[in-house]
């Protein structure tokens, strides 16, 4: 008997929570960034609640928050971990919830990123994953590199480095390590295999030194919107991370990158689409709605000129107060392009003040935020779930650990009761969990189609 479609769940962790005030909240650790113990506490919690996965953003930079120091000292964002350490340590103390980081192809070194990924793939016994992202904003004061490239550019590299890495956790075929202490053989060396690449971006003959991964390789996430963005997903990706406003617009997005699979030999099954969701929750709808007024009356006026600055880069805004209608987004701005996408559509569709504006925005960032009773919350995800918008959750506590400790209490034990979320993991590896098959090397690969021919 076929098991019933089920959710995949994830937590999206920022460290004191999502909400751009959160670190002021009473229940947030403030200084959470470089808290391992708030750390551990909020990933055992996911496990316990049979989570398939925890995520961290990361940017190979300072986020560039705001120009003046009134409004840098007000910033919870400037203090954090670097989260492949982070997740190597924390893999020591749980024992199925997958870990996703972020790494930039436009500021990483595609042989070390390799490395690191599937060293964390064997520390934690195949719960590695890698969420791709070419880095929107102008990090490049920190890196010696001529400037910052352009959007075409960026995915011109991550084309080619995307195949890189995944080539290098092949470079080892599965068993070519015997380690046969009789015949003194340690390597097969018919097992392993050097790439010789040269490329337009990137030279690297290989082998790793690393061997194949539990998992074949960790799981491949990505997080772009725009359309080189879901062409690569279509191509590479096993899980996009995204951002939908809309039942409408999440169901464009998911048939659209669904449909691409075909094109690349794909199945609809070998890709997840996940966009985020920031719950907000309450015993009524009326105490919800309390509990989100709270939050977003701590956010300092520094910080809400500050969000504004961000999506209007460049324009002066100082004649304008916060109650004027917010002009349209001017076209050229330090966010992604699919970002920008989402904030200039609700701009449009709201008609917003530039007050209404910077508090849509300050707690999910463009995700959507469903303000609530824990019924209403699992209706809301059971709806983009049953209607083709959703294979998966990325959940985005407001504050932490609070916010996730309520969601676990209170939304999934519903979700259970309906038959939408598990009981227990299926295995032991990131991929059993999510029903993602376990990868061919691609080198045997090619000498089976070859002997075959």
């Amino acid at each position: 008997m076929t098991r019933p479609r089920q959710i995949k769940l994830g937590a999206f962790l920022m460290a004191t929570g999502h909400h751009a005030a959160a670190w002021r909240h009473p229940d947030a650790q403030a200084d959470a960034g470089v808290n391992v113990a708030h750390y551990r506490q909020i990933v055992q919690t996911a496990e316990r609640a049979k989570f398939d996965l925890v995520f961290v953003a990361d940017s190979p930079a300072g986020w560039p928050r705001a120009k003046e120091p009134e409004a840098r000292q007000r910033s919870s964002q400037g203090a954090h971990f670097e989260p492949l350490t982070l997740w190597s340590a924390l893999s020591q103390v749980t024992e199925n919830i997958g870990f996703v980081a972020t790494a930039s192809t436009t500021y990483e070194d595609p042989y070390l990123l390799a490395r690191r990924f599937a060293s964390l793939d064997h520390l934690s016994g195949g719960r590695a994953a890698w969420n791709v992202v070419t880095t929107g904003a102008d990090v490049s004061h920190n890196f010696s590199v001529a400037g910052h490239p352009a959007h075409a550019d960026r995915y011109a590299r991550a084309e080619e480095f995307v195949d890189l890495v995944l080539d290098l956790w092949d470079s080892h075929e599965d068993g070519a390590f015997p380690r046969d202490k009789d015949s003194g053989i340690y390597v097969d060396l018919d097992r392993v295999h050097q790439l010789n690449h040269k490329g337009a971006h990137f030279s690297v003959r290989g082998p790793l030194n690393v061997p194949r991964p539990p998992q074949g390789h960790p799981v491949v996430v990505q997080a772009g919107a725009s359309e080189p963005g879901r062409r690569l997903a279509a191509r590479t990706a096993e899980m996009i991370f995204t951002a939908n406003q809309t039942l409408a617009d999440a169901q464009a997005f998911y048939a659209d990158v669904k449909g691409r699979l075909a094109g690349f030999g794909r199945r609809p099954e070998d890709l997840l689409i996940a966009p985020g969701i920031f719950p907000v929750l309450g015993g009524t709808e009326a105490e919800a709605r309390r509990n989100h007024d709270d939050i977003q009356n701590l956010i300092h006026p520094a910080i809400a000129w500050e969000i504004l600055g961000r999506h209007y880069q460049g324009r002066d805004l100082s004649g304008l107060s916060l109650d004027d209608k917010a002009p349209p987004l001017p076209e050229s701005t330090e966010l992604n392009k699919s970002r920008l996408a989402l904030v200039t559509d609700l701009v449009a569709r709201g008609n917003l003040t530039l007050r209404q504006l910077y508090l849509s925005v300050a707690g999910a960032r463009g995700h959507r935020e469903v303000v609530g009773t824990p019924e209403q919350v699992a209706d809301a995800m059971q709806d983009w779930f049953d209607h083709g918008a959703a294979d998966a959750f990325n959940i985005m506590p407001p504050v932490l650990p609070r916010g996730l400790d309520d969601f676990v209490a209170e939304v999934v034990p519903i979700l259970r009761r309906r038959g939408l979320f598990r009981d227990d993991y299926e295995g032991p590896t990131l991929r059993e969990n999510l029903g993602l098959a376990r990868p061919e090397n691609r080198f045997a690969a090619r000498r089976r189609i070859t002997a075959a021919e």
